[in-house]
């Protein structure tokens, strides 16, 4: 029984490679050929790329089959790729032009025409790459851009090391609704030269990456051009909360509460930063409400003191920049105290005052009564001796 049973094993396992083979040896001889006339092709938007091809030579022999294209791409100097599987015969993307581009792409070939099996074709390459001009020295330096209150957007930076007195720079924008790039209308300037810009409202612009281009003029020198690429919401620095408000409720417990800031950001998009101090100690905390309870650590601390700061938090931006810090709230815990001595001490020195005036008076009015008493009594002598 031993034996029959190894045999049929054996007939399985032999069954089994006979099919894998015919299946390997059927698709051994299914070939297709690469996408062809692959590209890279710039429009001239500041980064923004298109990736396009052509369908491979004999496809019409795969009609049976679905073809897709696996695309992957990145900046020369990414250590990864991005890759993309679709059945157009186009991508676009935002690229680095600080750097160079490369892609490659093959032919996905899966179906009937291959036995539910996928078959691969070789890849195809393309590179792109702007030819740099100009000394590496003299692009900007420090570019910075905050999109302030997500209301207007201000970007500086400083001239290269490597300029000569005669260079200037010009800013040049775009994002995807706009027909054509821009370039900056509101110039900050510093002796005359350019050293920022102040955007006007830019509608439609968040949740899409925004491309700037800084480059410069020289009579004496070519100026290397700077690309860079933001998302307006990652760069959004809000309004500091105010109207704080610290509230002891009992000997424990303590509230702490402030308004939210003003401004088109919603509600729902902050986070909140909150360093607490309680006598001389000092601890943060976050939250997304605008109000938080807390417990003391002693029951008799005399000073409790708060401020927050405000950014746009992970469900409306991949990132953001701290507001400024609010002005701090206290409350003292003497604060009765000097109240009452605040109180107390004019209110004695009134009360003396008032009490003063009123002997015064009294004595005044006493005097008066004496002489009005004298008068009238010599008065009335003077008649009994008549």
């Amino acid at each position: 029984m031993a034996f029959i049973h190894l045999d049929i094993r054996c007939l399985y396992i032999l069954l089994i490679c006979t099919a894998f083979g015919s299946t390997l040896s059927s698709n051994a001889g299914i070939k297709v050929n690469p996408p062809q006339d692959f590209e890279i092709v710039d429009p001239g938007y500041l980064g923004y790329l298109y990736l396009q091809w052509q369908p491979p030579l004999s496809l019409d022999n795969f009609k049976e089959c679905t073809v897709e294209y696996e695309l992957k791409y990145r900046n020369i100097d990414s250590a990864s790729w991005k890759t993309i599987i679709t059945k157009n015969l186009h991508y676009k993307d935002g690229f680095d032009l600080n750097k160079g581009v490369e892609a490659k792409i093959h032919t996905l070939l899966l179906g009937q025409c291959t036995n539910g099996s996928e078959v691969q074709s070789s890849w195809s390459e393309a590179t792109y790459w702007i030819s740099p001009q100009g000394n590496l020295e003299t692009k900007i330096q420090d570019m910075d851009c905050v999109y302030y209150n997500w209301e207007y957007l201000l970007c500086s930076w400083k001239p290269g090391m490597g300029v000569h007195f005669d260079a200037n720079y010009n800013l040049f924008y775009w994002y995807e609704g706009l027909d054509h790039v821009l370039q900056c209308a509101n110039y900050i300037k510093a002796n005359r030269k350019n050293i920022g810009c102040m955007f006007p409202y830019l509608e439609s612009s968040d949740y899409k990456d925004f491309y700037i281009c800084v480059n410069g003029s020289s009579e004496s020198q070519f100026i290397r051009p700077s690309y860079f690429i933001f998302q307006l919401q990652n760069i959004v620095k809000p309004l500091p909360p105010d109207y704080l408000s610290l509230t002891v409720k009992n000997s424990e417990e303590i509230n702490l509460k402030w308004s939210i800031p003003k401004g088109p950001i919603p509600a729902k998009c902050f986070i909140y930063e909150i360093e607490f101090t309680e006598d001389d100690t000092t601890w943060v905390t976050t939250t997304v409400e605008n109000e938080i309870y807390i417990t003391r650590t002693s029951n008799e601390s005399q000073q409790l003191c708060f401020l927050v700061r405000s950014k746009v938090n992970i469900y409306c931006s991949d990132d953001g920049i701290w507001s400024e810090w609010s002005e701090e709230q206290c409350w003292k815990g003497d604060i009765w105290k000097e109240t009452l001595i605040f109180f107390l001490i004019p209110f004695a020195f009134v009360s003396l005052l008032v009490l003063l005036i009123t002997c015064l008076l009294l004595y005044k009015q006493k005097k008066l009564l004496k002489t009005i008493f004298h008068t009238k009594k010599e008065a009335f002598s003077n008649q009994e001796i008549h």
